[in-house]
């Protein structure tokens, strides 16, 4: 699939594709994220309450990578099909 192979160049909408920007800054760059960002995201339709759940979940997925990267747990065999 496109989209798992490189997102960027998947043929996605302005809005799945600003979010993703959105989420992998959030990702990467915690403590470059700006007002900015934000509106980048209310400019292509997300409402206040999208943005909150876009953050809320990126930052979830974080987090929980984090702790299982943090206690050893080992990806399953299937993963990378």
């Amino acid at each position: 699939m496109a989209i798992e192979e490189d997102w960027r160049s998947a043929p996605l909408n302005k809005k799945r594709k600003a979010m993703l920007v959105y989420a992998t800054k959030l990702t990467h760059t915690p403590s470059k994220m700006t007002a900015n960002d934000v509106e980048q995201l209310r400019a292509v339709g997300f409402s206040d309450r999208d943005i909150l759940d876009i953050a809320e979940v990126t930052a979830y997925y974080a987090y929980a990578n984090r702790i299982a990267d943090g206690v050893g747990v080992e990806l399953e065999p299937w993963f990378n099909d």
